[in-house]
């Protein structure tokens, strides 16, 4: 029997309704009553299985999550062309007063392949519209020899773009904002976290 993928999702919609609108209506309520105060901006990729809420295991309301193509942070650039990531940074630290920002990338990553094959071959996004202008972001990291590297590569890429937004170093600076870049290894479920003061990505999980 072929199941609708649509009426999958509805019913897990059901439970999560009976969770938080049945069972404990108080979290919901304050969230309505008080508005969202999350402390974490999480900026992941919009893989299917990376999902940032299920693999932390987060409440509603606890984290503010961007999903883009790898997990990418562009620079700085207020040129009144549309940024959706850009604004949805803006909005997290300027708005919301974010305490941590997280780039989590992960391994297997299609976003950073392209980049990589793009890196090898120009021609090889030709095809596409708006994918290749979209990971050359990273540009460089797509050099590696294995999507590992280039992944972890590209992480730390974001994170300098980070610092490119004024309100973004002024924070870090203060001390009011810490910044995180964690990959995520699918196959393992193991969780590593970037070192800023060796460069390499310590396990933390």
């Amino acid at each position: 029997m072929t199941h609708n993928p649509v009426d999958r999702l509805i019913a897990g919609f059901r439970g999560f309704h009976a969770l938080y609108y049945e069972q404990r209506p108080e979290r919901i309520r304050d969230l309505v009553d008080v508005g969202q105060k999350p402390k974490v901006l999480m900026i992941a990729c919009s893989d299917s299985r990376v999902d940032p809420a299920i693999i932390t295991n987060s409440e509603p309301g606890e984290i503010f999550i961007v999903r883009n193509v790898a997990n990418m942070v562009p620079p700085y650039a207020p040129d009144g062309a549309y940024h959706g990531t850009s604004a949805a940074i803006e909005y997290a630290v300027r708005d919301l007063g974010v305490e941590h920002i997280v780039i989590l990338g992960h391994s297997r990553c299609g976003g950073i392949r392209a980049l990589m094959a793009s890196a090898q071959d120009e021609t090889a996004l030709s095809g596409r519209d708006f994918v290749g202008q979209w990971v050359s972001i990273c540009g460089h990291a797509g050099n590696h020899d294995h999507s590992d590297d280039a992944e972890k590569a590209a992480i730390k890429v974001s994170l300098e773009n980070l610092l490119t937004f004024p309100w973004v170093a002024e924070r870090v600076s203060s001390g009011a904002l810490d910044l995180h870049g964690w990959w995520f290894q699918i196959e393992t479920g193991n969780l590593w976290e970037l070192n800023r003061e060796t460069g390499a990505y310590d396990k933390r999980v």
